[in-house]
């Protein structure tokens, strides 16, 4: 089964154009997460996961949608 929370196409159009070569990983960070926190966890997946910030978004109720970005490695067959 895959992940909902990651896919092989930009979350806005508007990405489509120079984001081809990367998958995205959403994370939902809840109102009562604080800042350390958050810089936490996006700092684990920055470094261990090799994801990089593409896009944060602030809800009304304080809700964080973070948008996380990471190259596709394509394999060539060399033999």
């Amino acid at each position: 089964m895959t992940d909902p929370t990651r896919r092989a196409v930009p979350p806005y159009p508007e990405m489509a154009d120079r984001d081809e070569e990367y998958e995205y990983r959403i994370l939902v960070l809840p109102r009562g997460i604080s800042r350390s926190e958050a810089w936490r966890l996006l700092t684990d997946h920055a470094e261990y996961g090799r994801w990089e910030l593409a896009r944060v978004q602030v809800k009304l109720g304080g809700v964080r949608r973070v948008w996380l970005r990471r190259r596709i490695m394509r394999v060539v067959r060399t033999a």
